[in-house]
């Protein structure tokens, strides 16, 4: 059999992105994540927060086979079939279900900039009431300098393709607000990168 597909920067931060979520949600919900890539994310949350239901999904199903793979091998009964979900499109998996959170990792710095506000529009609508959405990844931020480390990422990223690269945090805010959300918490993570959550004013 072939081996999993594999990310380790996904390893190295699930643990860190669920202390932080630990902190956030309540004992139980609806989770969806976007992007969901290798699905190590989702393996590793829905065997770590039990009362949680999670529906992972990305653009393409290539790696879907591996998800079902690693949701067996964790013998996990809460998370669904990975679905298709491109947040260009604007055609969300369920289309009328709700989601107490909607967790997005390292896309916004490698996808073109009109997914940030296909991902802002479609979790404002489908959050349910009190619901959050939560991106994490490397952000540049007005008057926080830049590490080193994300100044050459951030080059390599456009120089592969002149879509990408790193996202001004306060761009990404601005984008948020026309679609109904705001900046609720940042939260500063290993490795430069930031987890940022999201929701409805009030």
């Amino acid at each position: 059999m072939n081996e999993l597909a594999f990310s380790a920067p996904a390893e190295r931060n699930k643990k860190p992105i669920l202390d932080v979520l630990r902190t956030l949600l309540p004992a139980q919900g609806r989770a969806l994540e976007i992007a969901c890539g290798t699905g190590q994310h989702v393996v590793w949350f829905a065997a770590n927060l039990p009362q949680w239901t999670w529906q992972p999904t990305d653009q393409t199903a290539d790696l879907f086979p591996d998800i079902m793979v690693r949701i067996g091998e964790a013998r996990l009964v809460n998370v669904q079939p990975p679905q298709l979900l491109n947040v260009l499109t604007g055609s969300w998996p369920n289309e009328y279900e709700r989601h107490d959170l909607i967790y997005c990792a390292n896309m916004l710095h490698i996808a073109p900039w009109a997914c940030c506000a296909g991902l802002m529009r479609g979790a404002a609508e489908h959050l349910a009431p009190g619901g959050r959405l939560v991106t994490y990844g490397p952000y540049l931020e007005d008057e926080v300098p830049t590490a080193e480390g994300n100044l050459k990422f951030d080059a390599a990223l456009r120089a592969e393709n002149t879509d990408w690269g790193i996202r001004r945090r306060e761009d990404v805010e601005s984008v948020a607000h026309a679609a109904g959300l705001q900046l609720a918490a940042r939260h500063a993570m290993p490795a430069n990168n930031l987890l940022l959550v999201w929701q409805r004013p009030g």
